[in-house]
């Protein structure tokens, strides 16, 4: 009887598509980020008020992952930026497959960043490479300090960690040691970028905005 390897043969096939979609971004001269966090961590608020402040500066499309509901989707059309919609039906992540299908269906000419914000999930998304530039990881500080420990395989692979909702940490109302998901998180990836941000508010999203812009432009060189 011979023996199958699912998982090698999964990830085969979606490897194959994941280096596809990595040739055309680069024939493009395109900038692809795939957003990965845990669900509530605030990645369609950081999407949909990048888009808005970053309007005249870079044009960005937008690819929505989540297993039902458009309700993302929604929020980021509301800014007017292009975006597709990719339900997984029950998937815990993206494939690149979906990925090169919806690419399709973006006005990729008149696009200079494209953002996947993928399915809430700090495990699944980690393994799965969908050929883009980079992962961006969200972590909230609701979630606790403890997540890089926890979920080493993200932020190990991420080249910008996200520290959101910072806002709530005012007052004491969150009890979030920032330093210690710092130091986890680069023992993990030191060259990892961190921005505590408050996408809600505004805090800290200059950084994250120049940090954007200089990826746009270094893919054109």
């Amino acid at each position: 009887m011979k023996k199958v390897e699912i998982n090698k043969k999964i990830l085969g096939e979606n490897e194959k598509f994941a280096f596809e979609n990595l040739i055309f971004f680069a024939k493009q001269k395109k900038t692809c980020l795939n957003i990965i966090s845990s669900p509530g961590s605030g990645k369609t608020t950081i999407l949909a008020r990048t888009i808005n402040d970053l309007k005249g500066k870079i044009k960005i499309g937008v690819i929505e992952g989540d297993i039902q509901t458009d309700i993302d989707a929604e929020r980021i059309r509301a800014t007017e930026a292009p975006v597709v919609q990719i339900n997984t039906e029950g998937s815990c992540h993206l494939s690149a497959v979906q990925i090169n299908n919806a690419l399709k269906k973006l006005p990729m000419d008149e696009l200079d960043l494209i953002l996947i914000e993928n399915v809430g999930n700090l495990v699944c998304p980690s393994a799965f490479e969908l050929g883009e530039s980079g992962k961006i990881v969200v972590l909230s500080v609701a979630e606790g300090d403890d997540k890089p420990a926890k979920y080493p395989a993200i932020f190990a692979k991420s080249k910008v960690m996200l520290i959101n909702k910072i806002d709530l940490l005012e007052g004491g109302q969150i009890d979030f040691d920032i330093e210690r998901a710092k130091d986890d998180a680069r023992r993990l990836n030191k060259a990892i970028e961190i921005f505590p941000i408050s996408a809600r508010r505004g805090d800290g999203m200059a950084q994250w905005y120049d940090w954007l812009v200089n990826q746009v432009e270094k893919s054109v060189e």
